[in-house]
């Protein structure tokens, strides 16, 4: 059942993610700081872990997650170490996706051939 939720969830925002790209002139690039700044607000009302605790993976893999995770890293380090927290928490919270980001974008930039668009 968990599979389930799972998909649905993240499946439900894939989806309100392609109607973004196709029915308005934003960008896929827009959508995403869109989804990354829904997830952080979310997550400041409390609003966003619910739907974490609900969907599980299909709520915490997409952008709105790493919006999410931002937020809850920066809450945790604000009450453990007081003020810095509020400049080193997020990075605590989501240093292990930038890694493997920068770490896998870089493999696969020497794997295949990148190519900018005309």
């Amino acid at each position: 059942m968990d599979y389930l939720k799972a998909f649905v969830v993240g499946g439900f925002i894939c989806v309100i993610a392609q109607i973004l790209i196709d029915k308005t002139k934003l960008t896929s690039a827009r959508v995403l700081v869109v989804y990354v700044v829904a997830g952080a607000v979310l997550s400041g009302l409390g609003i966003y872990q619910r739907l974490v605790d609900f969907g599980g993976a299909g709520a915490t893999i997409p952008l709105t997650g790493f919006g999410h995770s931002l937020v809850q890293g920066t809450i945790k380090a604000i009450k453990k170490e007081g003020l810095i927290g509020v400049l080193t928490g997020g990075f605590q919270a989501s240093a292990g996706g930038l890694g493997a980001a920068v770490v896998f974008g870089y493999i696969f930039s020497i794997l295949f051939k990148p190519k900018t668009k005309p």
